[in-house]
């Protein structure tokens, strides 16, 4: 397959809905069902099918066995709200308006919604728990109270288009509740930017109990499709909307925060056991289930159909890279308003992730990357840290934060970043070095600040416009972040 620039990836300027095909004809080949499953903050490499000792993923494992597993695989941004809106788009979430921002209201009928394009032409569509959001609209569907309620209300023949939102793992959780579920702290993932102290050691295996309660939701699922007959007419999706609710990770470019586990299985049509090391992005599911449902890709949409990768046969094709797509944009907006009062606005964020490095733009070094630690002069009133959830990690961290010892996780996970920062990934897969100061690295730096700026002009972010002022003047529908005191 033909590396193509990224220049000729560049979506269409905005438009509205096309309109999609018309419902194939009874005489015509069965259309597949398309099921997406997502778990809320449910972060790389955090299932089995990766290597994660500790973590129980039978489900997802399963559908990697029987279909294809992603090892590089990122959200358009590292935030619910955008990141979801950029899954149902099927394009980047700067291109989005008020939808490039956590808790805002969703601009309808303004752009392509795979959901939408699917119901016309005939599939049954609805979504459960969590969906779009958090924020106003519901561009995926109608909301069902569960599984069976959603099929019992599918009309006769209707091939299926569903969104299986999860709440798991969001914060917040039982404190002990994984270790008591018989997780080994000694065996948990630690980010290299996480200290190694037994609070933390619970705090993610706390986390790791409500990833395994996502994962038996996701079993019961196939269990459901099953038991009609559609599992294997079903090209199920399993993913999560961005990294763990910890410090330096949920809001966050890094691959903490922006790298999620992707896995997909479609009977037959997918070769069992197949290992995807291509780039990939969530904004490619869109324009993958339109692909499959035999519907036209919207000129919007900036994703790409991944059935190339999912149906190439052949051993040498497995250990193929880079001929898919060689980077992927990453960026932010606003998560939560909780600068230095009066200032609103949040912490924008560019990011160009290759193979081997990532390059990170802190367009606003001079804010707070998780937001203000005085919560007595936040913005979001009594806002302590506020882009970061609420738990022991982080408290952990501030109490310890004067210690020799703590304070470089302290510094990596809340003080302020350079306007640039540059990881080489063959040396560093954690991503806790900076090497954007180093002279050896200085070619490198600026043929990737290069690539990122003509990325993200050709990908239409209003900020290679000069035009950032309207993504950050969006109203903010949420409330405060993490409140002072926390205990």
């Amino acid at each position: 397959m033909m590396l193509l620039p990224l220049a000729l990836l560049a979506a269409a300027p905005l438009q509205g809905p096309t309109t999609p095909a018309a419902p194939t004809g009874a005489d015509e080949p069965r259309r597949p069902n398309l099921v997406f499953a997502i778990a809320d903050d449910w972060g790389w490499p955090h299932a089995g099918a990766y290597g994660d000792k500790a973590v129980a993923t039978p489900a997802f494992d399963r559908v990697a066995r029987e279909g294809v597993l992603f090892e590089q695989a990122f959200v358009s941004s590292p935030s619910c709200t955008p990141s979801r809106g950029a899954i149902l788009t099927g394009q980047h979430f700067f291109r989005l308006g008020a939808g490039a921002n956590l808790w805002n209201e969703w601009p309808q009928d303004q752009f392509a919604e795979y959901p939408a394009l699917l119901e016309a032409a005939g599939y049954h569509v609805g979504s459960w728990r969590k969906a779009w959001g958090p924020g106003k609209g519901a561009p995926a569907g109608k909301k069902y109270k569960g599984v069976q309620a959603y099929l019992d209300a599918r009309p006769e023949g209707a091939p299926l288009c569903f969104w299986f939102g999860a709440w798991d793992p969001h914060r917040g959780y039982e404190a002990g509740s994984g270790a008591a579920d018989g997780i080994a702290l000694e065996d948990v993932h630690l980010f290299g930017h996480f200290p190694d102290d037994p609070v933390v050691r619970s705090d993610v295996a706390d986390y790791y109990f409500e990833v395994q309660r996502f994962d038996r939701d996701v079993a019961q699922l196939m269990d459901q499709l099953e038991a009609i007959g559609e599992l294997d007419n079903t090209l199920l999706v399993v993913t999560g909307d961005h990294g763990m609710p910890f410090p330096r990770c949920k809001g966050n470019v890094h691959d903490s925060g922006a790298r999620v586990p992707l896995a997909a299985r479609w009977g037959n049509r997918l070769v069992a056991g197949q290992t995807v090391r291509d780039l990939v992005s969530l904004t490619d599911v869109a324009p993958t289930f339109l692909e499959a449902a035999g519907l036209e890709v919207p000129g919007q949409m900036t994703g790409r159909s991944l059935l190339p990768l999912m149906t190439r046969i052949g051993e040498e094709d497995f250990l193929r890279t880079m001929e898919f797509r060689d980077r992927v944009l990453i960026g932010r907006e606003r998560h939560v308003p909780c600068q230095e009062a009066p200032l609103m606005e949040g912490y924008p964020v560019r990011a160009l992730r290759t193979m081997d490095h990532l390059l990170v733009h802190n367009l606003f070094p001079d804010r707070w990357p998780a937001g203000t630690p005085n919560h007595k002069n936040c913005a979001t009133r009594g806002s302590w840290f506020g882009d970061c959830d609420n738990g022991p990690t982080k408290l952990f961290l501030w109490e310890h934060r004067d210690e020799e010892a703590v304070r470089p996780y302290f510094d990596l996970c809340f003080a302020k970043r350079p306007e640039f920062e540059l990881y080489d990934l063959r040396t560093d897969p954690m991503q806790v070095h900076n090497l954007a100061d180093d002279p050896v690295y200085g070619e490198t730096l600026e043929a990737l600040k290069r690539e990122l700026a003509s990325g993200l002009e050709d990908a239409g972010d209003p900020r290679s416009r000069g035009e950032g002022a309207a993504l950050e003047g969006h109203r903010y529908l949420g409330g405060g972040g993490g409140k002072w005191p926390y205990r």
